[in-house]
């Protein structure tokens, strides 16, 4: 029988990503999908700032941006009026090396990751279905059904369900997913239009309950359309055409709607997971949360759960790491899936909130409040804080210790700028753990790491080394994700030996 590392089940961006990362670090895969071929159309459309630093160490970030959109500004209307502009192009700055807002929609997102995946030898198995497995606590044990209808055995060490809100692995694992569905029903469209919205720029309408956004896509006067829509009975949802919602588009922000490619309609649900492990198991992505589209931030989480055990499950596999560091999988991701599903719940009631208090707030404040607000550099540093999920931390996980400067271990690394054409993420593209200091490293820490044999990376001690937040001469063990583990503020390296030996982490996991 045919002993696999990883089965991943499900090949949307998560189960790809995870895919695609364990193939980079030398892991066999096998993924595979019960659909016949990937989605054609999608609602996710934006990529933040942290998934693309992540690709970028993956190699894959310049890929995905020649075909995406870079969004100059996002702009408000109320009443049928244009009442605010807040630009975004390098609203990040000195934050990220990708400071702008991109768009690039999950089917060509889809597309190019597996691409990349079959540029390494790796296919996705298509009508092929997870039909029931078990976990006998050294394998998991499958069966699989193939486009044919005949069964098969496998055995795989460990299981990855990434296989969206249905499930089966986490049906499977009998893993419970509380939360609801809103009532509202939400329409998506691609199409082809002329008027003020077709400037390759974001439009949102605040109008009334009845929520409208305008995404740009490539393409010439391009666009996608995202709205609310009410209706009374299922039968009226399931009669529901573009026709009975575009003269929304058209009255509030002149929209001519020249040709609709394909339109659909959804409901909203807020869920997370009881929990996103069993044994052997794993749920990710939409398998394990989903929540509102406000803030496009779905897709980018299912490709942060898939990193973060991606590199897990590689040290494990090749006997870089105990079974132990797959602890941290679950506290890391968990706390982020509910603190966004609240999040995005309560900007969810905002847009969606109908009665004459809530009208009174799109109609009369937002004109008045936005438009003072939207020009000063603090408001575009907020929303691409707020948005870009820089701001996902691990402090509170068993791999994070110490604290120099503002930067405390399981703190993202913070970016500094390029003085020499490389900036501090050049060497991340490595995917290994590795130590960086900036400044005059001492002594014993090139020793330390020398003989732990742990890739040490100095940087000179800037203006912006400061501003980011580091301290001089400190040193910071740095995972392969990208996140500070551990934080040593006097630099000596005293503490990195039983750091690595007590979390279960060999010397060659830097090798």
């Amino acid at each position: 029988m045919n002993r696999i590392p990883v089965l991943i089940v499900g090949a949307g961006p998560t189960g790809l990503v995870l895919a695609l990362w364990l193939t980079k670090a030398g892991v066999s895969v096998r993924i595979i999908d019960k659909a016949a071929e990937p989605g054609t159309s999608s609602r996710a459309l934006g990529v933040q700032a942290r998934t693309l630093e992540l690709y970028r160490q993956m190699g894959i970030a310049d890929e995905l941006l020649k075909e995406s959109v870079n969004v100059a500004a996002g702009n408000f209307w109320v009443g049928g009026k244009h009442i605010a502009r807040i630009g975004l192009a390098d609203s990040g700055k000195e934050l990220s090396p990708f400071a702008g807002f991109v768009i690039f929609p999950q089917d060509a997102h889809e597309r190019m990751l597996i691409d990349q995946l079959q540029a390494l030898g790796v296919a996705v198995e298509r009508s092929t279905e997870l039909v029931r497995f078990h976990d006998d606590g050294a394998i998991v044990h499958g069966t699989i059904r193939r486009p044919d209808g005949t069964e098969e055995e496998c055995e795989a060490y460990f299981l990855a369900g990434c296989d969206g809100a249905h499930s089966a692995v986490r049906v499977g694992l009998r893993i419970g997913f509380p939360g609801g569905t809103y009532d509202e029903l939400f329409y998506v469209a691609d199409a082809e239009v002329t008027g003020p919205v077709a400037n390759h720029e974001i439009h949102i309408d605040f109008s009334s309950a009845d929520f409208l956004a305008v995404f740009p896509m490539r393409g010439e006067r391009r666009v996608r359309l995202i709205g609310a829509v009410v209706v009374k009975t299922d039968a009226e949802q399931k009669r529901l055409t573009f026709a009975d919602v575009s003269d929304q588009a058209i009255g509030d922000m002149k929209v001519e709607i020249r040709k609709v490619n394909w339109f659909s309609t959804y409901r909203v649900h807020h869920r997370v997971a009881d929990s996103f492990r069993k044994g052997r198991a794993f749920i990710l992505g939409d398998a394990a949360h989903v929540h509102s589209p406000v803030g496009a931030q779905g897709m980018n989480t299912g490709i942060g759960d898939a990193i973060n055990l991606a590199w897990k499950l590689a040290a494990v596999i090749k006997g870089e790491a105990t079974p132990r560091v797959l602890d941290s999988f679950q506290p890391e991701r968990i706390r982020f899936a509910r603190r966004l599903v609240s999040t995005t719940d309560r900007a969810f009631t905002f847009v969606s909130k109908r009665g004459p208090l809530a009208s009174l707030v799109r109609r009369v404040l937002l004109p008045i409040v936005l438009p003072l607000i939207a020009g000063r550099a603090r408001t575009r540093r907020l929303v691409f804080r707020t948005i870009s999920q820089l701001a996902i931390e691990y402090r509170e996980s068993p791999l994070s210790v110490g604290s120099a400067g503002d930067v405390h271990g399981g703190d993202r690394l913070p970016w500094v700028s390029a003085h020499d054409g490389e900036d501090n993420f050049t060497p991340l593209a490595s995917m290994a753990w590795q130590v960086h200091i900036y400044g005059e490293p001492r002594v014993s820490a090139k020793a330390t790491c020398a003989e732990l044999q742990i890739p040490l990376h100095i940087f000179p001690w800037t203006a912006e080394a400061k501003r980011a937040g580091l301290l001089r001469s400190a040193l910071y063990l740095v995972r392969p994700d990208g996140y500070v583990a551990f934080a040593d503020s006097d630099g000596l390296a005293t503490g990195l030996r039983s750091y690595l030996s007590r979390r279960g982490l060999t010397p060659s996991v830097a090798s």
